[in-house]
């Protein structure tokens, strides 16, 4: 039978902090086929599914030996023998192998490793681009409109910035190569512009500027003058977006937010005045993974933005179906390796779909030149992609592969809310 897996190898590779991660390659009749590499988040929702880490003193607890054994031994075996062209079936075995709702017997890593591995080489095995052999019935491929984070603050920098990401989101342009641009030229002007207040210092994990500042607004403050610096319009081609991440800074019903303590209610009424004196296009994760309340409320409110969950949701279907119920947000971000297989993955974005919400398709803080994210956006007709900075192969990797996949003639549509 041809198309038949005929070995799984994993190994552990680098990550973009420098920790470990696993790399797994596919095997397809008695030939190396395609690899995949898995990422690993900072601020991690904690009902994800479970990445599993070695624990102990090398690599400061963070190897993924075990990840690498449980596909070289339970997963490989399982895999071995079957075609490579059925990704269904194939994650239900990944999944049954596990046999725990959270993938904390063998890891998430270890499973969306093989998962991803195996897509790719279905889509090299039938000699077409990755992006067109996403299995199920899914918009046109577009290209997505890029949400980048040219700020990073919060789990992402070691600096007083309570929100995570301040991103620029380059949509009124009529091509990704355009928009793309825009964008960078905007992350160098607002590399002057700190420079010039005294505020340049390093970056942070998604390549991002990480200065100190006085309070969180300036951040905003200083991605308009960017924009406008490098000589585009925050009104009609430039908006900007938000990452707040706010499970990181909430303990006991409050948060802690420009040094003070405040309910969901009063950041709610921060939020919506940041949104009336800013371009703002999304906000992702304004308030804690199962603070509720805030989030309907704050929804409820109609602002036209998207109100993006991440911890919210991490890519389950079960906390999704309770978000479109309770009606707690309108977008969802996509991390598969929150989920732990493709299939899942897939699944989770047609019920959104199907409740009218925008998915978003999301990198990790920490990454690998793994681009697989940026055919996923395109082959699912997302229309956002959220891969940090202009910087860094890790971030660039993403970027240059819509770069090269607008080359086969899909259009750029312009994203607004």
């Amino acid at each position: 039978m041809l198309g038949q897996i005929t070995d799984i190898l994993a190994r552990m590779i680098l990550d973009s902090r420098g920790r470990p991660t696993i790399e797994v390659d596919c095997f397809v009749d008695g030939r190396f086929s395609a690899r995949a590499a898995v990422p690993s988040g900072a601020s991690t929702g904690s009902h994800e599914a479970v990445e599993l880490r070695d624990g102990g003193p090398m690599w400061l607890g963070s190897g993924v030996q075990r990840s690498v054994d449980n596909v070289n031994t339970i997963l490989k075996n399982e895999l071995i023998g079957m075609s490579v062209h059925d990704q269904t079936l194939i994650d239900e075995r990944l999944i049954t192998a596990d046999g725990t709702p959270n993938k904390s017997l063998l890891g998430a890593n270890s499973i969306l490793g093989c998962s991803l591995a195996i897509l790719r080489a279905s889509a090299k095995e039938n000699g077409i681009p990755l992006w067109k052999s996403i299995p199920g019935e899914w918009p046109v491929g577009v290209m997505p409109v890029p949400l980048m984070n040219i700020l990073n603050g919060g789990a992402h920098a070691a600096t007083n910035v309570d929100v995570q990401e301040f991103m620029v989101v380059p949509y009124g342009f009529s091509d990704f190569t355009s928009a793309l641009r825009a964008g960078t030229e905007t992350y160098h002007a607002l590399k002057k512009t700190l420079k010039e207040k005294g505020l340049l210092s390093g970056i942070g994990d998604e390549g991002g500027f990480a200065p100190s500042l006085g309070r969180n607004e300036e951040g905003l403050e200083l991605l308009v003058e960017a924009i406008e610096r490098a000589g585009y319009s925050s009104s009609s081609q430039i908006g900007i977006a938000l990452d707040v991440a706010a499970t990181e800074f909430y303990d006991s019903g409050k948060y802690s937010f420009d040094g003070k303590m405040i309910d969901g209610s009063e950041l709610s009424s921060l939020y919506s005045s940041w949104i009336e004196k800013y371009p703002i296009v999304s906000i992702e994760d304004p308030f804690s993974e199962d603070d509720w309340r805030s989030w309907i409320s704050f929804t409820e409110k109609g602002h036209d933005v998207l109100v993006i969950g991440d911890d919210l949701y991490v890519t389950n279907k079960l906390r999704l179906e309770r978000g479109i119920i309770d009606q707690a947000s309108n977008s969802i971000l996509i991390k598969p390796n929150q989920i732990g297989t493709v299939s899942e993955t897939l699944e989770v974005m047609q019920i959104a779909r199907g409740a009218g919400f925008d998915c978003i398709m999301s990198h990790r803080s920490g990454e690998t030149c793994d681009s697989s994210i940026s055919d996923l956006a395109v082959g699912t007709g997302c229309g956002w992609i959220k891969t940090g900075a202009p910087a860094r192969s890790d971030r660039t990797s993403k970027y240059n592969q819509l770069i090269r996949i607008e080359e086969q003639g899909l259009q750029y549509r312009s994203r607004v809310v």
